[in-house]
Order: structure tokens, then C-alpha cells, then sequence
């Protein structure tokens, strides 16, 4: 993650870059934003009072669970207006980041992965585990369809469908189609962003 605070006419932009690391180091070589540093600037944003509003500037394969879905909870809980940018992809639990802000935008050839939740380590004790995965999932789905206009079902046909993805299940959404669906609000690029941002803090402010 860029550690430079970035506040410019009191706008905070915060880039989701790489994979969201969580509670275990990602392999060498791997580009990574760390919740722990992403969280504390959250909270810095909302207790200080500083910034007007937040751009969250996503291009990330996604990656931890938990921290991705304690970064959306995070975004969404601030007091400030709050637009997302997908440039490149949001997959995975990205997408839970991307549509936490009050309005979220997708570049044309921006792309999201919708695909059930995965736990990579060791599997101890299976109903346990399944029980835990199929929970997730319903809280992913729940705040998906909460941050958005795509409804719960749709979006659970999207993470299971069968023939999208190779030796995998879920579906590539292309910008457009995250527009249709209702998972985002529209397409754009910075400068719509912006601008969104800007009418937003000024409608906050009279």
C-alpha cells in the first residue's frame, strides 16, 4: 500500500493495490495492501475530521477474507462522503470494498470475480468448517446485496455458476455487465469519480 497521505482540497484517496493481505504474511514477491495499516487510516479520517470525503481506488485480486470484509464495514460506517474507483479489477472479496462506499464506479474494462469463499489452509473437523465457509458466505452476499442494487439470489448464481471459469466456480463480470447486474452504479473513470466525490461533499456541506 502507498504509505503517503495523499489529502488534496481535503479529499483522502485510498488505494486497494495488490492483494489484501490479513492475519499471515502473502508469499514473496507478492504486491500487498495490509489492513492494519488501512484500518487505523480509516479511523483517522473519521475521528479527526480532517478529510471532507474518500476516493477508494481499487486494482487488486482481492485476499483475505475477513480483513476485506473488515475494510468494507469500515468504509461504509464513515461519516464523509465516499466514492470507489474499480480500475483494472476488483475480484473477490474486493468487490465487498468497492461497493462500500455511497457510490461506486467501474471503468469500462474494469473486471470482478464473483466466486464462492475459499479457506486454503488445513481443514480440521469438516461440518465445523463448512458451517464457518457457508456463514461467510452468507455475509458476503448480505452486504453485497445491502451496498448495492444486485439482488441476494443473483448474486449467489453468479458465485456458483459452473461454466465461466475454468476448474473454478463463480463469474468474471465486466464493467457493464457489474452496471447491470446493479453490483455498481455506474461506469466511469477519475474524472467522474471526482467529480461525484465533489457534488457530494458540497451537497453535505449546504
Amino acid at each position: 500500500m502507498n504509505e503517503e497521505r495523499t489529502p488534496r482540497g481535503g479529499v483522502e484517496i485510498l488505494p486497494i493495490i495488490g492483494q489484501v493481505e490479513g492475519h499471515y504474511l502473502a508469499s514473496d514477491g507478492a504486491k500487498t495492501c495490509r489492513y492494519e495499516q488501512i484500518l487505523p487510516r480509516l479511523a483517522e479520517i473519521e475521528c479527526r475530521g480532517e478529510a471532507q470525503g474518500l476516493l477508494v481506488l481499487l486494482n487488486t485480486v482481492g485476499g483475505d477474507l475477513e480483513s476485506g470484509l473488515a475494510i468494507g464495514e469500515a468504509i461504509a460506517s464513515l461519516s464523509v462522503p465516499t466514492v470507489s474507483l474499480v480500475l483494472g479489477g476488483a475480484h473477490s472479496i474486493a468487490s465487498v470494498i468497492a461497493v462500500s462506499a455511497d457510490f461506486s464506479f467501474a471503468a469500462p474494462t474494469a473486471t470482478l470475480t464473483q466466486h464462492p469463499v475459499r479457506y486454503s489452509g488445513t481443514v480440521l473437523g469438516a461440518p465445523q468448517s463448512w458451517r464457518y465457509l457457508s456463514g461467510m458466505q452468507k455475509r458476503v452476499i448480505a452486504f453485497l446485496s445491502s451496498h448495492s442494487a444486485a439482488e441476494e439470489g443473483a448474486l449467489k448464481e453468479l458465485m456458483l455458476a459452473r461454466d465461466d471459469m475454468a476448474c473454478d466456480l463463480g463469474s468474471v463480470l465486466g464493467g457493464e455487465e457489474a452496471v447491470r447486474l446493479g453490483l455498481i452504479d455506474a461506469i466511469g473513470g477519475l474524472k467522474e469519480a471526482a467529480a461525484e466525490l465533489n457534488r457530494r461533499i458540497k451537497a453535505r456541506q449546504s
